[in-house]
């Protein structure tokens, strides 16, 4: 078996988990957006991060679906319409989860100060390893050079997404543990909380894996070309 054929066999694999994952995700999320809370997301990120000593980070409201994340450089809390403004299980679950990365950021957890570092790096990545892995496919006969530095880009990416993956899923420990210990959720709502947070920890998973699997694809095409 050929390495692209191989690639190609994992690629789909990878591609039809993503899928599956992703509906999934859409699916609880939908389900748990029909349980209400007291509490608006808005309302819990507030709380969450009071309760943590956490003053000085802002809470937005941005556009899109799925769009929340924390920006430590800013820090700022950026929570989706729906996340903002929704008092449900899901909006609250996704709204303790990136306070959790403040949380993180305000206790310096190391994976956190890790992937931050590796930002710039990853951005400089990429932005030129796509141009790049071609062009060193194409020339790999003559300058294999390019294409190893191609590579090199394209394990800083798969380092860093493999690195998401604690910093996600504890994030995700924080806040299933803050929302029961808060009272925010009881005890079916937060094996909800915990539902919803675990089927999007799977989607990092995925995408750690899928990036594992381009990178060997590479390294493979690399190592026969050197053999040639």
């Amino acid at each position: 078996m050929t390495a692209s054929t191989l690639y190609w066999i994992i690629f789909i694999g990878i591609a039809l988990a993503s899928w599956l994952v992703s509906a999934s995700l859409e699916r609880k999320f939908k389900r748990y957006s029909a349980e209400p809370l007291s509490m608006t997301g808005r309302d819990v990120a507030e709380k969450m991060l009071h309760d943590h000593g956490i003053y000085d980070v802002e809470i937005t409201c941005i556009e899109g679906q799925l769009t929340d994340h924390y920006n430590p450089a800013t820090k700022t809390v950026n929570l989706s319409k729906e996340v903002y403004q929704g008092a449900n299980v899901a909006a609250a679950a996704v709204a303790a989860h990136e306070c959790g990365h403040a949380v993180q950021h305000a206790h310096e957890y190391a994976p956190l100060k890790m992937r931050s570092a590796l930002v710039p790096a990853v951005s400089f990545a990429s932005r030129w390893m796509t141009w790049i892995l071609l062009i060193g496919m194409l020339t790999i006969n003559t300058f294999p050079q390019l294409l190893a530095i191609g590579v090199g880009l394209f394990a800083v990416t798969t380092l860093f997404a493999f690195i998401t993956l604690p910093v996600e899923v504890n994030a995700s420990q924080r806040a299933v543990n803050w929302l029961q210990e808060a009272g925010i959720t009881d005890r079916e709502t937060t094996a909800m909380a915990s539902d919803a947070l675990h089927s999007a920890a799977y989607t990092y998973v995925v995408a750690a894996l899928s990036s594992l699997a381009t990178l060997i694809y590479y390294v493979l095409i690399l190592m026969g070309g050197r053999r040639e």
